[in-house]
């Protein structure tokens, strides 16, 4: 299983592609009612996370060539929470989770369309080391927003330095957290969806051969 290839996650069911382009809808939702509102940040974020999604239908050509809707109403999640609630999703483990899931797409979109090749014990160390990284260059991202803009992103100025350094070095504790704990569930689900497939594929040649 750990050599199994990952591109059949790239799937092609009716249903998945449906709900998944919901999903991605939501998503465009709040992408431009952030533009209206004045919230680059979230409005870029929406951008990035709906982007990646459409990309394998486009690369393929067909609108059922979506991934698992699960994966993306994962990175969706404080996105779509702002759309149900009305309010901006602050929870950092939903960000947190969120960015994890943006990992997860970009090592199977990689794997796809790319030469790059990963064993999903792989793609987990990967998921891991770029929801580090995308953490890092949100937290830089805000910090120059405020720097330019005045807004309050990063520098409360109801803090103290110490207190928003601090709180930086948590945001990259727990998002490596996240990202492991997003990678294992990312390997628990590559397996169960290898179950499923080899189930059905039995099914279908038992099928076969009686008739």
């Amino acid at each position: 299983m750990a050599q199994r290839d990952i591109n059949y996650l790239v799937g092609t069911r009716r249903r998945n592609a449906v709900v998944a382009w919901l999903v991605v809808s939501a998503i465009g939702i709040v992408a431009a009612g952030s533009v209206l509102s004045g919230d680059p940040l979230w409005a870029g974020f929406a951008a990035v996370v709906a982007a990646l999604a459409v990309l394998p239908p486009v690369a393929a050509g067909s609108w059922r060539q979506m991934l698992p809707w699960e994966i993306l109403a994962l990175a969706g999640l404080p996105i779509i929470g702002r759309l149900v609630t009305g309010i901006q999703l602050n929870s950092q483990v939903a960000t947190y989770l969120s960015v994890a899931a943006l990992a997860l797409i970009v090592a199977v979109e990689l794997h796809a369309f790319t030469a790059v090749r990963m064993t999903p014990t792989f793609a987990v160390v990967f998921v891991v080391i770029t929801t580090m990284a995308t953490v890092g260059v949100w937290a830089v991202a805000r910090f120059a927003f405020d720097t330019v803009f005045g807004t309050t992103f990063l520098l409360d100025p109801t803090m103290s330095d110490d207190a928003i350094e601090r709180s930086v070095m948590i945001e990259f504790v727990a998002s490596t957290i996240a990202g492991v704990l997003a990678g294992l569930v990312f390997e628990l689900y590559v397996r169960r969806r290898a179950v499923v497939d080899s189930t059905r594929a039995g099914n279908g040649s038992t099928r076969r051969e009686e008739s």
